[in-house]
């Protein structure tokens, strides 16, 4: 029982966590892996992902009068090593594409923002060091360089175009884990610390009262957060396994220099982010193991930003994982519901909002 509940527990756990998200809450593509930190002995992985979201609205006043789709497909590739010090210690290093966000409203459409187009990049680079007091209990922590840029056209706005130069920061994670591998059991709760972020901005406006070249500096805070992943054997290759993650979202706010209020707002959140995620995963022979999983995330109401005019949403993943020898080879794809949205002005519903995902994940043992 136990030997193949700890095969299951390796096969079968990184499914959940392969390359799919499609826009968590805010503009987070995904959270840092921790996962590789508890394979058996040195290991390194590479996922690959590939995300084609729809998100599409329409005039309240005059419905025929419709956005067309205002976001794009976006592609993702993360790195993660582990090597073994010593029986106790182990240390590991990831790069991963973390925050993300690309919106392009289509021309010709006769909405008011037709044209307007922004694009955020942000990865995350952590190195982690994990130490096991036994086989139960475990601590991890590390240091975390995130950086953060991007840029934006407004042509409703005097042609408003801004670049917002990227800026690193320093942040740390710390966490403790509880493990009985003979049933394939792990809770594991991580905490990640909030970077902040002082973005130089070029570019230019026409928008009065100060139209010219645009110079000066925005600053943005990328949130903290909790989580709590656990997984454990319910039976013998059947494996449950989930999260609840946290985010700070509410002091994440980009404003645009010279832009008048309310249009200076281009990026804020009026609430926090928690998102839930459980499944189920079954080892059907000694080479593939196979899991389905759900996601929630709260529609909260209210107006959001036209830069980002979704609200919410649920999830449904497949994946599985083939086993040979020292590597595993993960595929799995996830569609998401993404939630409907009334945009900042109150001008615009945004509905039917959908998303579909695809990710690989290589693993390798030594």
């Amino acid at each position: 029982m136990r030997k193949k509940m700890k095969h299951t527990l390796i096969a079968v756990a990184a499914i959940a966590a392969t390359a799919t998200s499609a826009q968590a809450g805010g503009f987070e593509r995904s959270t840092t892996p921790l996962g590789f930190m508890f394979e058996r002995g040195n290991y390194v992985e590479l996922s690959f992902g590939s995300v084609r979201p729809k998100v599409s609205g329409a005039l309240i006043a005059a419905p025929s009068v419709t956005t067309g789709n205002v976001t794009e497909n976006y592609s993702s590739v993360g790195l993660a090593f582990k090597a073994d010090l010593t029986n106790k210690i182990s240390l590991g290093v990831t790069i991963d594409p973390t925050f993300g966000a690309d919106v392009a409203y289509p021309t010709g459409t006769g909405y008011p923002i037709a044209g307007s187009t922004a694009k955020l990049r942000g990865d995350t680079v952590a190195a982690i060091v994990r130490y096991k007091f036994n086989e139960n209990v475990s601590v991890h922590g590390g240091i975390r360089s995130v950086g953060i840029g991007g840029d934006l056209f407004l042509p409703a706005l005097g042609n408003y175009r801004a670049n917002f130069a990227n800026d690193r920061d320093i942040g740390y994670l710390v966490g403790v884990a509880y493990e009985r591998p003979e049933i394939a059991l792990r809770v594991a709760l991580t905490y990640s610390s909030e970077t902040s972020h002082d973005l130089e901005v070029s570019g230019f406006t026409a928008f009065p009262p100060t139209p010219g070249t645009l110079a000066g500096t925005s600053t943005v805070k990328l949130p903290q957060s909790l989580t709590l992943d656990f997984q454990s054997g319910v039976a013998a290759d059947t494996l449950v396994f989930g999260s609840i993650r946290w985010m700070d979202w509410t002091v994440t706010k980009l404003d645009g220099p010279t832009l008048p209020v309310p249009f200076n707002d281009l990026v804020s959140y009026d609430h926090d982010t928690i998102t839930y995620n459980i499944g189920v995963g079954r080892k059907f022979s000694d080479a593939f193991s196979g899991a389905i999983s759900i996601g929630y995330e709260k529609h909260h109401g209210g107006n959001v930003g036209n830069l980002g005019p979704t609200d919410g949403q649920k999830s449904i993943q497949v994946g599985g994982t083939y086993t040979h020898q020292n590597m595993k080879v993960t595929a799995g794809v996830r569609y998401v519901d993404v939630g409907n949205a009334t945009a900042l002005s109150g001008d615009g519903n945004f509905t039917g909002n959908k998303a579909v995902g695809v990710g690989m994940k290589v693993g390798f043992s030594f």
